[in-house]
This record gives structure tokens, C-alpha cells and sequence, in this order.
């Protein structure tokens, strides 16, 4: 998800930027309070903060306005970097927030501390549930509390240089992590400034390890909770995940740019949008912005399903986000209704369109936008779940942000020489076997 591109400013800055926001509530209690006509005024918070993502969601705000007179909805866009820790200031505070974005990487947190309101009965008997993809269910209906409405997924796919795997002789694109670390090997040049792999070695490039590792286990992987083995053992403790370490530091020594050491979300796209990298491992919102770029033509990039490892598997982690509602909202009843507005009719698919999401609704698939072009890829793996496997990662829990923090260091420890991926694995194995334990 977005947001572990994103690191987290001082606490004090946080605090300035929570009673900033909160400040803009003209009533009390935990939301935006009734206008001066009566009217009930909604304050909704969105994290994954850019322009066009917020003049998306205005219009689809004044088209629930429109349907609901009486009801106004005030929009608040914290700066992205610190917007996360700008709503837990806000509802730990519990003021200034009725509907908010709620991450998967956030719904441990939030609803440890009591801040989300289960919205299981207010959903009872709700029209929409029909339309909604078996995915958008399983987080919308869990076991037990409601506390978010996903509003689209995150997928990964391998973005590639339709050219530049012609050129080095290839036949087509990659389909296992082999066959791509061959491929970004035989188009390294950097004395060309071309390289193969635009490698992820700062903020979340623990992400990526977890991807080859999850694929050189998926037979033995349990796919409710990804980063364990069936046997109960964590996927770092397998003799597979040291093969998995082995060729990713291969990719990263003969296959990428020696700066990729550092490099992060932005930097990894520039470098596969920028044409200086053939492969990059990314979410669908990329899709836009190579789209945009004015070095790269259409005919010259495509996407092609997730890697398999060995056995022929790849593990497609679910990554979701969506809208929730505080549990200090005075007005919970209309927060739910633009819930239920932003998940059913054209909303889902206005909204996935506009942010490059797996969309929510089953009507998606006849959707030429969705069906044709780079993103046929994602129809491609949804509809082989056999190879594609669906798998849930633990991005819940309450120790996630310290596990992202924890991992990029000890990765980086890794690429730098410091310590060997033989450690990192134990270290890691040690980390998730004592988490999972205390846990239950």
C-alpha cells in the first residue's frame, strides 16, 4: 500500500497539524456538528493525499450531497507525509473526524485503541452486497467487526520494456523470478545508462523480498496469513526463502542500477518511466503514470502477471484500503450513508478508474477499461487463482509500521555488505515467530 512509501514526521509536528484540522470543525464532539441551519455537517479525512485523487472524491462528494439534502461534507487532505499520523492524532483526540480512510496497514492500530465504529449492523441488509467482488467481501464481511468498506485493491504485476526484451533476444516477457533475473542480466549495460531491474532498496523494500520469498514457498504457504508456512512456521525459517535471498541479491549486484540501493517508490518508477530500467515490480496506479510519461510510447512497455518461483506459484498479496467511520462521530448515521454511496454505483468504478485500483464491483470485468490494455494482466490472475495464488498478509496487526521500519534498515544492512541474508532471514524468523506467539 501507498502508504509505507511515506515516513512519519515528529510527533509534535503531528500534534500542530491534529489541532490544525480539528480546529476547522465549527461543532463538538467527534465530527464536523451541525451548520447553522441545522444542517449536519460530515468532516471526512482521506491519508493517500495528491489533487486529482481529492478532485475525484469532491465530485463524488457533490453527487452525495445532491442525493442527500441536508447533509454537507467537508473534505480535510492532510500532506501526505504525515497524514497517518495526523488522523491517530485526531482520534485519539476524538474530534474533527465522522468518515476517514482506513488502510489495511491502519485498521490494527485504529481499532485496538477503540477509534473505528463496527458498522456490522448499520450494514445489515445493505442492496449493495450483490455487487461487490468476492475480494470486496471478504474485508467487508469479516468474521467479526466491520470498521471499513474497501473502496479497491492493490496488486502487483511486473511492468517491462516490450523493446528492450526484443532487442536482448527474448521471446516474450518473463514468467517466473529465473527467467526475469536472466532477462534484466542480459539487459544491464550501464555503460548504455541502461539497466534491467528497477530494484526497491530504501522505503518498503522489505516488500519486494517478501514477494520472491512468498513465491519460492507457495506451495507450503498459508495463504490466510502469508508470511506463515501450513506447518506454522514462518516463511523466513524455510530453506527456500534463502534460495528466494540468494537470487534477489543476484538481481540487485548484475541486473540493477547500483543507486537503486536507495531507492523508494518515486525513484523506481522515474527509473522504469524514464526508459533507463526494463522491469519494475509495481502497483496498477503506475499504469497512469507511465501512461503520462513522455519518454515511453505505448507500444513500448506492457505488464505481465507476478512472477512464479519454482514451483511453477506466485502469491498475489491482497493490499486494501477504503472508508470508515470514527467511533467518536455525532453523526454516524449519515457517515454510513456516504459509505454505502461511495461502494455502490458508479462510485466504486469512478474512483478505481481515477486512482488505477483493482476496482470492487463484478461489473469491472466487462468494463473495457479494465479488460483491455495493461490491465488485462490483473483480470489474467484473478482468473487463475490456481497459480496466481490470493494470500492475506498481516498488515493488520497492531506492530506493522515497526516491522516496515525494522525490515528497510536490516535490509539495507544487507545490500551495504554489513551483515549476510543468512542472518537477515534468522533475524526476521525470530521477529515473526515471537510476534505470533505472544499473540496467542
Amino acid at each position: 500500500m501507498r502508504n509505507t512509501r511515506r515516513s512519519l514526521l515528529a510527533v509534535a509536528a503531528v500534534t500542530a497539524g491534529a489541532l490544525a484540522l480539528s480546529g476547522c470543525s465549527g461543532g463538538g464532539g467527534g465530527g464536523g456538528g451541525g451548520g447553522e441551519d441545522g444542517e449536519v455537517r460530515l468532516q471526512m479525512v482521506e491519508t493517500l493525499t495528491n489533487p486529482a485523487r481529492s478532485a475525484i472524491l469532491k465530485e463524488l462528494i457533490a453527487g452525495f450531497e445532491g442525493e442527500n439534502p441536508g447533509v454537507t461534507v467537508e473534505l480535510v487532505s492532510p500532506p501526505s507525509e504525515q497524514a497517518v499520523s495526523t488522523v491517530q492524532q485526531m482520534l485519539q483526540a476524538g474530534n474533527g473526524i465522522d468518515v476517514l480512510e482506513v488502510q489495511d496497514s491502519t485498521i490494527g492500530p485504529f481499532s485496538s485503541n477503540d477509534w473505528l465504529y463496527d458498522m456490522n449492523g448499520d450494514l445489515e441488509g445493505w442492496e449493495g452486497w450483490d455487487a461487490l467482488t468476492d475480494n470486496a467481501l471478504r474485508f467487508a464481511q469479516p468474521d467479526g467487526p466491520t470498521y471499513m468498506m474497501p473502496y479497491g485493491f492493490y496488486g502487483l504485476s511486473l511492468f517491462y520494456r516490450t523493446d528492450l526484451v526484443e532487442e536482448a533476444g527474448f521471446d516474450g516477457p518473463p514468467h517466473s523470478w529465473e527467467e526475469m533475473i536472466d532477462q534484466a542480466k542480459a539487459i544491464n549495460d550501464p555503460s548504455q545508462n541502461r539497466y534491467g531491474y528497477a530494484f526497491r532498496g530504501g522505503s518498503n523494500s522489505a516488500s519486494n523480498v517478501v514477494a520472491i520469498i512468498e513465491a519460492y514457498v507457495a506451495d507450503d504457504l498459508d495463504v490466510e496469513n502469508a508470511f506463515l508456512l501450513k506447518n506454522g512456521d514462518t516463511i523466513f525459517s524455510a530453506p527456500e526463502a534463502q534460495e528466494a535471498m540468494d537470487k534477489y541479491m543476484e538481481l540487485f549486484t548484475e541486473g540493477s542500477p547500483p543507486s537503486s540501493i536507495a531507492w523508494g517508490y518515486p525513484e523506481m518508477v522515474q527509473g522504469f518511466s524514464s526508459g533507463s530500467t526494463a522491469f519494475l515490480l509495481q502497483d496498477p496506479e503506475v499504469i497512469a503514470t507511465i501512461r503520462d510519461s513522455s519518454t515511453l510510447t505505448e507500444e513500448q512497455w506492457s505488464t505481465t502477471p507476478l512472477l512464479v518461483g519454482p514451483t511453477g506459484k506466485a502469491a498475489q498479496p491482497i493490499a486494501t484500503a477504503g472508508w470508515g467511520v470514527a467511533d467518536s462521530s455525532e453523526h454516524k448515521e449519515e457517515a454510513m450513508e456516504l459509505i454505502k454511496y461511495l461502494a455502490s454505483g458508479d462510485a466504486p468504478l469512478t474512483f478505481a478508474k481515477g486512482n488505477s485500483l483493482v476496482p470492487i464491483l463484478k461489473s469491472a470485468a466487462d468494463d473495457p477499461f479494465f479488460s483491455e490494455g495493461p490491465w488485462a494482466t490483473y483480470v489474467t490472475m484473478n482468473e487463475d487463482p490456481e497459480t496466481y495464488l490470493n494470500v492475506t498478509q498481516p498488515r493488520g496487526v497492531a506492530w506493522w509500521q515497526e516491522w516496515s521500519e525494522k525490515s528497510d534498515r536490516e535490509l539495507q544492512e544487507v545490500l551495504l555488505g554489513q551483515t549476510s541474508t543468512a542472518d537477515l532471514l534468522a533475524t526476521w524468523d525470530e521477529y515473526w515467530s515471537g510476534k505470533f506467539a505472544s499473540e496467542g
